[in-house]
This record gives structure tokens, C-alpha cells and sequence, in this order.
């Protein structure tokens, strides 16, 4: 993802991102729960000041996939088990730090559901 234009290297991580199925929630709780599910979870937050993601999984394998296709070192991938929600019970994850020429745009279509809106449907 090194293009120096940045409208075309935010579209093209806006389709990397679709394409892995990476999803934002409203509640942390249904972010942990997808990322332990497997999934790819996009948590935004601030550091010092400046906009980061975390690209949360369980699915070690899958983030490296994404990573390589971002173009990050996979040296950079970064290992931090995480209690599940739903059972308090700790599970090896990982997750990318995502910033500066691979900070995701933001996009209203990565809202996943929350487990209560799923359980309607």
C-alpha cells in the first residue's frame, strides 16, 4: 500500500477490507465476539493523539493473509490473548495496528449487527 496518491491507496484498502470481511461494531463486546468467532474486527481508538485501528482475530492465518496483501511486515503482527465475552475464558489472538497510509476509511457498510439484532433475524 505504498501509492503515494491517497484517494486511490484508501480505495484500494476500502476493497481489502470488504474483501477479508473485516466489520466495525457500535458495542465492544460484539467486536470481541466476532473477532473470537474468526472474523477480522476493526476497533478504532486514538494513541497519542492520532487515529489507529486494531485489526482483531483468533484466526491468526487470516491476518496474515490480509497483511500481505496490505503490504505489512509481518513482524508487526502482534500477539495478545483475550478473554471471550461470553465465557471469560482467555484464547491465543492477534491483531495488526492500523494507522497513517493503512487507516481504513470509514465507511457506514462495515457495521456488522450486534448479537441482539442477529438474534432477530
Amino acid at each position: 500500500m505504498h501509492d503515494p496518491d491517497s484517494r486511490r491507496r484508501a480505495e484500494r484498502l476500502r476493497e481489502l477490507v470488504f474483501r477479508y470481511g473485516c466489520r466495525e461494531f457500535v458495542r465492544r463486546w460484539d467486536g470481541m465476539v466476532h473477532a473470537m468467532d474468526g472474523g477480522l474486527w476493526l476497533h478504532r481508538h486514538v494513541w497519542q493523539g492520532r487515529p489507529l485501528v486494531h485489526l482483531v482475530s483468533v484466526d491468526r492465518a487470516l491476518l496474515e493473509r490480509f497483511g500481505r496483501d496490505c503490504g505489512l511486515a509481518l513482524e508487526r503482527l502482534q500477539y495478545k490473548p483475550l478473554k471471550d465475552p461470553r465465557t471469560t475464558v482467555r484464547q491465543e489472538a492477534w491483531h495488526w495496528d492500523l494507522g497513517g497510509p493503512v487507516y481504513p476509511p470509514h465507511d457506514p457498510r462495515l457495521f456488522g449487527a450486534s448479537a441482539e439484532t442477529s438474534a432477530d433475524v
